[in-house]
């Protein structure tokens, strides 16, 4: 497992940004069963700068918490089979790993929203990447149904790592 992060505007937290994102992609890609070695990058942002990438990739002119670019296009979420047939696609090919895709994460989003919900910024970044993660995996909350499954998975792996909005972060 590969993680790339990369603070863009050098974003101070109290956690180190890449541990946490190992720590939560390991526990998404254990609990979807995942077959594979995994590569995922990671941009740290900020208001501005996740705004511009809305626009030039979403065509949505707009500043949001996170955005989610999957490599893969998965029949089923959680279903990695089809990785397989898309090897040079989908595989890094100097370390063999499944490019799951890229997360840009808004830091001044993490900051206010943790606020905003009462919890440590270190919930909030670990919630943010387990969100963007199952996204990544062929999640989708575009339906209510599909909006509670991956709501109910978002938490499971957050409390299996003992990141809950009351204790904020275990070791």
């Amino acid at each position: 497992m590969t993680s790339y992060v990369e603070n863009e505007g050098q974003q101070s937290f109290s956690f180190d940004e890449e541990e946490l994102l190992d720590r939560v992609m390991e526990a998404v890609l254990d609990a979807e069963n995942c077959p594979y070695e995994a590569t995922v990058n990671l941009l740290i942002t900020d208001g501005a700068g996740i705004r511009e990438y809305n626009k030039n990739y979403r065509d949505t002119d707009a500043e949001t918490d996170v955005l989610s670019f999957p490599n893969l296009d998965f029949e089923t979420p959680g279903d990695f089979s089809g990785a397989a047939s898309c090897e040079a696609d989908c595989f890094d090919p100097d370390s063999g790993e499944l490019v799951l895709g890229d997360i840009i994460l808004n830091a001044a989003r993490v900051k206010s929203q943790a606020e905003e919900y009462g919890h440590s910024e270190l919930r909030e970044f670990a919630f943010l990447l387990a969100h963007s993660l199952f996204h990544l995996c062929g999640y989708d909350h575009m339906e209510k149904t599909e909006a509670a499954v991956m709501e109910e998975k978002q938490e499971a792996v957050l409390s299996g790592l003992g990141i809950t909005r009351e204790q904020g972060f275990r070791h």
